[in-house]
Parts: C-alpha cells; structure tokens; sequence
C-alpha cells in the first residue's frame, strides 16, 4: 500500500464540486480536506503497491472538472 497526498489547486469558486467529486468518482481517495495558501484543496490517497502514481495522478485527479494544478508529495514511511 502505497499513500500519497496531492495539493490541488481549483478554478476560482469550484473547489467544493471538485472535492465532492474527487469523494464520489476516486476509491482510492481516503480523505479530502480544504486549506489556505497557495492551494485549496489536500487529498489523500492509499494506493495499492506498484500502482504508476504520475499516470493515476494525471488519469483520476487533474482530469476533475475544475482542478487547474496539482503538486503530489510521495510518502516513505509513517509514524506514530
């Protein structure tokens, strides 16, 4: 299992469809949080091993209606 989280930037004004949709059409989508800064959108994502994390990336997140970037950050190990 692999997890990874993706900062999501949205069109100005839809990041709460593009969250909805992401909780509705993404399985592998485990929680979905709004933020401040320069993104506005935090998804988190537990992928099964050998999954190609670019092409479920730009296949699943960036093709949401209303997603304008994305910066994926790949996890190693977690603790606690």
């Amino acid at each position: 299992m692999q997890t990874i989280f993706v900062l999501v930037k949205c069109e100005l004004g839809h990041a709460y469809e593009v969250a909805d949709a992401a909780v509705q059409s993404i399985e592998e989508v485990s929680e979905v949080y709004s933020i401040s800064g320069q993104y506005d959108l935090l998804m988190k994502f537990h992928l099964p091993g050998g999954t190609d994390i670019g092409r479920f990336v730009t296949s699943r997140v960036q093709t949401l209606e209303g997603v304008k970037d994305t910066f994926t950050l790949i996890t190693f190990k977690a603790f606690g």
